[in-house]
């Protein structure tokens, strides 16, 4: 692997500023753009009790407008300069991403500056906002891959707020007024724990200064710290059940149980376990037993959450309503024979080649390079972890595999969840 393509601490430049933000820049000579990326320590574990949808109703509504621009001027002022800026929820922070030519930097971090710290929330643009919001709850609510996921985490996660949708439910989103978004942006809002990466064709320490410039006088003194997790209890017996979705002809099933955080010491283990069992989609053993050799699944695969807490390890399938306890079936037996048996030494290393291969290919843009810091910065993996990475890699065993299956897929606990048409 080219040390060149993988950032590093001989090329990364970190910088704490006083007001807790971490700032990381990493130059691409060859690049006439910057790209910015970055998250806030605020998420849907923030929103009030019965106020579902807030964090990510808010997220949303910060590019429609400043106190010192409107929506259409926002958008007009980055698109003469070719640029891009954008803002996402998510359960445990909000991200933002943005991207410009180099000389437009300034302009760029000048825009994000308005837009995190001083969003007008205008009740026109909050209001359309909100019909979106409720067209694309009404969409999720029709899917049965979404309603199976949703399920999934009810049953995987009881009393604990992973089981809640970040995005809310109706009922809630109809009740967020302008005056909620603008109370929890003023109290959540703030530099302490924002992280933010700039990758491209400015050098580090003048990306650093320009981010010391357009954030480092950002204070509030109100901003509380993170939602804490609570405790997640191991379930003590299998839990199953089923949501009727009107009209359609499709089942998806998810099942599994949650799995390490990302910086658990076994999560690469885990990972490639995964992705012997269903993570290469089509190629792993669920795809195999489910899709090619039964012929009962229009897909099959698995998946491994990275989050700040213990994310899912689920697997999924797409099936004709009338083989859901069939296709139920054959995934059980995928996972009970993953944490029986070691996976062979085969399959462990094609996951492991797998796995080293494509790292590379996910730094060959500004975007990739500058996600790449933010992880490693939110999940403490330190500097030199993807120079770390093969040998990390590499180092996990089928027994090692092997542990971290047993330790968290229980085929006798596993959280069991369906959608589909009327029975």
């Amino acid at each position: 692997m080219s040390r060149t393509a993988i950032p590093g601490p001989d090329d990364t430049l970190r910088a704490e500023l006083p007001n807790g933000i971490v700032a990381l820049a990493r130059a691409n000579p060859a690049s006439p753009s910057v790209t910015l990326t970055g998250s806030l320590a605020v998420g849907a574990l923030a929103n009030p009790p019965g106020v579902l949808g807030l964090a990510d109703f808010t997220a949303a509504a910060l590019m429609r407008g400043t106190q010192a621009r409107g929506m259409t001027a926002l958008y007009d002022a980055l698109e003469s300069a070719g640029a891009s800026l954008g803002v996402s929820g998510g359960t445990h922070t909000t991200g933002f991403h943005g991207k410009s030519l180099v000389e437009d930097l300034p302009l760029l971090l000048g825009l994000l500056v308005e837009v995190l710290r001083q969003p007008a929330f205008p009740a026109e643009q909050i209001e359309k906002l909100r019909a979106q919001i409720l067209t694309g709850l009404a969409l999720r609510d029709q899917d049965t891959g979404d309603r199976a996921g949703m399920l999934f985490d009810e049953l995987a996660y009881p009393g604990h707020p992973y089981r809640l949708p970040d995005e809310g439910q109706p009922e809630t989103v109809r009740t967020i007024t302008r005056r909620d978004l603008a109370d929890f942006h003023a109290r959540h809002y703030g530099p302490r724990g924002l992280i933010i990466a700039v990758v491209g064709g400015v050098e580090p320490q003048a990306a650093i200064a320009a981010v010391r410039a357009a954030l480092g006088d950002w204070d509030n003194p109100e901003q509380p710290e993170p939602a804490a997790l609570p405790p997640l209890e191991p379930a003590a017996a299998e839990r199953r059940a089923r949501v009727e979705v009107a009209g359609k002809s499709q089942s998806d099933v998810v099942l599994g149980a949650p799995g390490p955080a990302r910086s658990s010491p076994d999560y690469m283990a885990a990972a490639l376990a995964n992705d012997v069992l269903g993570g290469f989609g089509m190629m792993g053993r669920l795809g195999e037993a489910v899709r090619e050799k039964a012929g009962l699944a229009y897909y099959a695969g698995s998946s491994l959450g990275g989050s700040l807490g213990p994310g899912p390890w689920s697997a999924a399938a797409g099936v004709d309503p009338k083989n859901e306890e069939k296709v139920i079936d054959l995934m059980l037996a995928e996972i009970r024979r993953l944490v029986e048996e070691p996976v062979s030494t085969e399959e462990l290393s094609d996951s492991q080649e797998a796995a080293i291969g494509r790292l590379p290919l996910s730094m060959e843009s500004n975007g990739g390079v500058a996600g790449a810091l933010v992880n490693i910065e939110k999940h403490g993996l330190g500097l030199d972890y993807y120079e770390r990475y093969p040998a990390v890699v590499r180092a996990v065993t089928r027994e090692d595999a092997l542990a971290a299956a047993r330790r968290y897929l229980d085929p006798e606990r596993l959280a069991i969840a369906a959608a589909g048409p009327p029975r």
